[in-house]
């Protein structure tokens, strides 16, 4: 029956620590079992004993490996029921129950039955002894020799395991760099690794005026998993709050006996994340595995914030360029950025997903970045255009559209099929080729809706700005008309997030 695996490495990784090392005697002389259990009765390695286990034939054998995946030796016996039963054992532990580790020492009354030398030739052992030559001294010496090569096997397996598992943790951990769960997912990763679920949190570092630095709960798994957002100061015991306070104060990692505080930075460390893990039956390899983990993750929190920095500063350079080519002044840079983020909530709305949403936000505010091809006295003209002016203002659209057509990325191709169809009307009496209803794209449906409904809302050159009661009357007026009546419903229904939008993003 094999064990269950804990933690890093696994429960048996370096012999059993409660009742010794395991020892399976096999041969068909009891009396062989009684001397070697009486000379090495006090035998002890690294302060533990020996713990015995007995078979007689290599059948009972068979039952205590399949029993026992942390016996550390056999002593085998050559000859048992047949001239080769002891053979075919080694053949079995090593090719049929795949265990390497285990140290075999064979044992022979009759050498000439097995020649040593093509015996350690053919098979996979580790000792080969007469048993006339295995005297008390030569026995301990063959133990020692056995159990240290067994302890140092099982030590670079459990650290490859190990290493295995971190570089898999850590591949899950890149891979999320861009979800908003990062720390969640760090958090659950680090658990797996250690094999503890019983208390572990993220802490997020937070400067309030007048108050100094908190720390605020932004992931947790078990008992603390309820406690997400709250004050650490209001939630964790006073010890753990204090280890958390050294390792933000010190800049690093803190291990102490019976827990972990995992300290993550970005290079400025204007970012800083601090987890606080417990620690159950870790070893010195679990500590230096978890410092490469870590290594890992602060490389991925590096990355993810130099994203996020970088997605938001094009956001901004596009939602200023939009705004600039829309009246070439900055006072329209916030239409653009509210175009956005409606089109974005409407977007969510309607179904897409996240990649979608997040590609409207950035899409949405180009939706008129043709109007840096029409003239100012045409563009910032108080009063009505003439036909003429019409039709100069129009080709905005054109212009757009070959502007964004000229790449292929997805962000670009959304913004022109934008740019070309938030002037088409739901009714068909729009422009620039007259569609009516889905035949219009979605993403252009939804900004037609969002940049008349925001731009009613402001002072223009040739407008006063309209309060809400008169833009909801106008769009409603203009429901199955100009707009998509579900779109219409969608944005009433969120008509409280339009406002707050609004006063976070005034003109």
């Amino acid at each position: 029956m094999r064990s269950e695996p804990h933690g890093i490495h696994g429960a048996s990784d370096s012999g059993p620590t409660s009742e010794g090392w395991k020892v399976l005697i096999v041969d068909d002389e009891p009396e062989v079992h009684e001397v070697t259990r009486m000379v090495l009765g006090d035998f002890h390695f690294e302060d533990r004993p020996l713990t015995f286990l007995h078979a007689h034939s290599a059948d009972q054998a068979r039952q205590q490996l399949s029993a026992h995946d942390d016996v550390a030796v056999v002593l085998l016996d050559v000859v048992m029921e047949t001239e080769q039963a002891g053979l075919e054992l080694v053949h079995y532990i090593r090719r049929e129950l795949h265990n390497p580790f285990v140290r075999i020492v064979l044992r022979t009354g009759q050498p000439g039955q097995a020649p040593e030398r093509e015996v350690v030739a053919n098979y996979d052992i580790n000792d080969y002894k007469e048993k006339t030559e295995l005297t008390a001294e030569r026995l301990f010496t063959t133990l020692y020799a056995t159990l240290r090569a067994y302890r140092d096997v099982r030590l670079i397996d459990s650290g490859k395991r190990g290493l295995e598992r971190v570089i898999a943790s850590s591949a899950q951990v890149f891979a999320s760099q861009s979800n908003p769960d990062f720390a969640q997912i760090v958090l659950r990763q680090v658990t797996e690794l250690l094999g503890t679920r019983d208390e572990a949190v993220c802490c997020q570092p937070l400067q309030e005026a007048g108050t100094g630095t908190s720390l605020q709960i932004c992931a947790a798994v078990g008992r603390y998993r309820e406690q997400l957002n709250k004050p650490a100061e209001h939630v964790l015991p006073a010890d753990r709050l204090d280890s958390l306070r050294t390792a933000l104060a010190k800049g690093r990692s803190q291990i102490l006996p019976d827990h972990y505080v995992l300290y993550f930075a970005d290079s400025r460390q204007s970012e800083r994340l601090l987890m606080l893990v417990d620690r159950h039956q870790t070893t010195a390899m679990d500590e230096r595995l978890i410092q490469v983990f870590c290594s890992n993750v602060s490389i991925a929190f590096e990355n993810l914030l130099l994203n996020r920095e970088l997605s938001e500063s094009q956001a901004e350079m596009l939602c200023l360029l939009a705004g600039v080519a829309e009246t070439r002044s900055m006072e329209t840079a916030n239409h653009v950025r509210r175009v956005g983020e409606m089109a974005a909530m409407l977007a969510e709305a309607c179904g897409m997903d996240e990649q979608e949403v997040e590609l409207m936000r950035l899409a949405a505010p180009l939706h008129d970045i043709g109007k840096i091809g029409i003239p100012d006295s045409v563009l910032n003209k108080p009063g009505s255009h003439s036909p003429e002016e019409t039709r100069l203002m129009r080709q905005h659209v054109d212009i757009g559209v070959e502007m964004l057509s000229a790449s292929r990325r997805p962000l670009f191709v959304m913004a022109a099929e934008i740019a070309q169809d938030h002037h088409e009307n739901w009714d068909g009496s729009g422009y620039p080729r007259g569609l009516a209803g889905e035949a219009i794209s979605l993403s252009g449906r939804i900004v037609a809706l969002c940049d008349v409904c925001d731009a009613l809302g402001s002072r223009r050159c040739y407008k006063d700005a309209w309060d809400d009661e008169r833009i909801r009357q106008f769009i409603a007026g203009k429901r199955g008309q100009k707009f998509d009546p579900h779109l219409v419903d969608l944005l009433f229904d969120r008509w409280e997030q339009v406002q707050a939008l609004r006063a976070q993003l005034p003109d």
